[in-house]
């Protein structure tokens, strides 16, 4: 990670982080800014479900969600995130 170290650094400085915190908090914002449309698409269905809202909503939720990305992800109709959910 050392192309990170001034992020790290400047965490430090600006937060009551250590090293290492600060070096955690990058990798863990990295990997979910990494994270395949596919498996964001998936995950939030089952964060969203688990709250009780119905496919239609999700999937709205979700293809707005995916929009605002860092990096968008193309635009999914609702049946393109139905199959990467169901198959």
């Amino acid at each position: 990670m050392a192309s990170h170290d001034e992020l790290i650094a400047h965490l430090v400085r600006s937060t009551p982080l250590s090293p290492g915190e600060a070096a955690r908090v990058v990798a863990d914002v990295l990997g979910y800014f990494a994270e395949p449309a596919g498996d964001f698409v998936r995950r939030r269905h089952g964060e969203l479900q688990a709250r009780g809202l119905r496919n239609e909503q999700i999937f709205d939720q979700v293809a707005a969600e995916l929009a605002r990305r860092r990096v968008p992800a193309p635009e999914y109709s609702a049946r393109q995130l139905r199959r990467l959910v169901y198959g």
